[in-house]
């Protein structure tokens, strides 16, 4: 065991390094989303994320828009706490039974003009879910959809050019 130990303080990990970004590519992305934005609404964009039963997977890719690689905020996108301050409603997974009633209210709380996003194949459709018993299918069953960003989970990149669809 104390071999073991000693071997792991003194071997590097065994990690892949991360991708390097294109800068080019994400300021110019950086500056269509602001631009349409501003368009659109006046401001920058509130983005409201409800998982309405999914597995947590386009949740870590959601989240990983807040971190330092991403950095959403300098796309003039942020995530708001309330419906009340949203712009956009982020939903992901399969509408549970559970969850209905939730996403309506959420949606019903949303000032206008809002978008509805559904972000994965069972946002989608109710992916590997769909035909449960527990579920009532893809978000579109319960409140209207304006833009379906597909994969499972979608990459954080995927889930920027969707907003940035969503815009223009």
């Amino acid at each position: 065991m104390r071999r073991i130990l000693f071997e792991s303080l003194v071997k590097r990990p065994l990690t892949e390094a991360a991708p390097r970004p294109d800068e080019a590519a994400l300021a110019e992305l950086a500056a269509n989303v602001d631009r349409a934005a501003r368009r659109r609404l006046g401001r920058s964009l509130s983005i409201r994320e409800v998982d309405a039963g999914s597995c947590n997977g386009c949740e870590l890719e959601i989240h990983a828009l807040n971190n330092a690689f991403y950095d959403l905020e300098r796309f003039g996108l942020r995530f708001v706490a309330s419906p009340r301050h949203a712009d956009v409603l982020m939903v992901t997974g399969p509408v549970t039974k559970n969850m209905r009633e939730a996403l309506q209210r959420t949606y019903d709380a949303t000032p206008d003009p809002k978008w509805v996003v559904a972000v994965g194949d069972c946002a989608a459709d109710g992916g590997i879910f769909a035909g449960s018993y527990a579920v009532v299918g893809g978000v579109s069953a319960v409140v209207p959809v304006d833009l379906h960003i597909r994969g499972c989970p979608p990459s954080p990149t995927q889930l920027l050019k969707g907003l940035l669809a969503l815009l223009v």
